[in-house]
């Protein structure tokens, strides 16, 4: 029997240990792989989305629709949530509560989705939300701003403030410009009429009075009629509330035209980007009380950039931003329940949730589903000369007066 020397034991016991390691090292390759295949494997979590890809909100249904899909691409792209892609599937919800029924039908019925993020228009909200809080669906929307969607349900969520503050946003900049007569015109939408109603009513409260005002279908092209009557009454000023940025921007360009020189009012549809192009130089100077994504905002610049190299066109742009956000807020509560049919989940998540994001810093959602802690400003807008795609053809002018 060969005796072996204590060099030839060291010898041996480092090969052993080197082919240990080597049978290791393979086992975590070869687990790994296994790991990979797995995750690839797995189904996508799939939401839900409802926009208005036609009818009044087309312009901004279809930015907010693009805006979700670039979010879910970067995320899918840095590797998904929990090892697992997301997937949208659209709807469109035409701007219209009954269309926005057979939207909802659809996602939840045939493809099965417990969390849908839509939708653009208030009357589609208000449409599909008791359907959503029926079934347990929790109905997430980023533009939607009528305020009884505050009252909805427990399932309802939006990042879009509500009419509500606008509506005394509006009223005190218009009583504090000195405007004491007000003639009206806006759209036969609960959106538009969540707008005028608000507004009306806070200027009344500060004193002011209602002396004409007008109401218009969606499919109204000309406005010069109705215009016409509520300029005889002549008023110190004119609100307009429109669910289209086509017959926003219309109603500008026509008054301007019938020689009307006082101020406009107006919210952020009139002042979108397809608006001021079909208004020109007759919107200089309109102001409109808006949500809007500061300069100083990183993030907010930085997803607009993107959106605009990606899409080539911006229009509306906080609109974009919630419609983002809203995606990312979404992957955050999927992250933490991993389950996309959880909605009890989700809703719970939304309700704890702090985010910030394209639109705002510390921003959360109250007991009824209210975005907290974003504010409107006051824009003015520019002359043709002057608007550029970085300043949305407007200067902010700050908050709006709280007296």
């Amino acid at each position: 029997m060969r005796i072996l020397t204590w060099k030839r034991v060291i010898l041996l016991a480092a090969l052993a240990l080197l082919a240990s390691l080597v049978i290791a090292c393979g086992g975590d390759a070869e687990m790994d792989a296994e790991k990979d295949m797995e995750e690839a494997a797995l189904p996508p979590f799939k939401i839900g989305v409802m926009e208005s890809l036609t009818g009044p909100g087309e312009t901004y249904g279809t930015v907010s629709s693009q805006a979700k899909q670039m979010a879910v691409d970067e995320i899918n792209a840095a590797g998904g949530i929990n090892g697992r892609m997301l997937e949208l599937v659209i709807e469109d919800s035409k701007c219209s509560a009954q269309d926005a029924i057979t939207a909802y039908n659809k996602l939840t019925d045939v493809d099965g989705v417990k969390i849908i993020l839509g939708t653009s228009c208030s009357g589609a909200m208000l449409g599909a939300a008791p359907l959503a809080e029926a079934d347990g669906v929790v109905l997430f929307s980023g533009l939607a701003t009528n305020p009884d969607i505050a009252n909805a349900g427990d399932y309802i969520f939006r990042t879009a403030l509500s009419d509500a503050l606008l509506g005394i946003d509006m009223g005190n900049v218009m009583w504090t410009d000195g405007i004491r007569t007000l003639a009206t015109i806006s759209e036969t939408t609960d959106y538009a009429e969540g707008v005028r109603r608000t507004s009306v009513a806070q200027f009344e409260n500060r004193g002011g009075g209602v002396v004409a005002e007008e109401r218009y279908g969606s499919d109204t092209t000309d406005f010069r009629t109705q215009l016409t009557k509520l300029l005889g009454e002549n008023p110190d000023a004119l609100l307009i509330a429109a669910q289209s940025e086509f017959t926003g921007g219309t109603i500008i360009k026509q008054v301007r035209e019938l020689g009307y020189e006082g101020p406009i009012y107006s919210d952020i549809v009139p002042v979108g980007a397809t608006a001021l192009e079909i208004a020109g130089d007759a919107a200089t100077g309109t102001k409109a009380v808006l949500t809007d994504i500061s300069p100083n905002n990183a993030k907010g610049q930085e997803v607009l950039a993107n959106f605009r190299e990606r899409y080539d066109y911006v229009t509306l742009a906080w609109f974009i931003g919630s419609a983002y956000d809203d995606v990312y807020i979404t992957a955050e509560c999927l992250k933490q329940t991993d389950d996309d049919q959880d909605a009890d989940g989700i809703r719970d998540c939304l309700y704890a949730i702090t985010w910030t994001g394209a639109i705002g810093e510390n921003y959360t959602f109250d007991e009824n589903g209210e975005v907290v802690g974003l504010s409107n400003v006051v824009v003015e807008i520019l002359p043709v000369a002057e608007r550029t795609e970085e300043n949305q053809g407007y200067k902010v002018l700050g908050s709006a007066p709280t007296e």
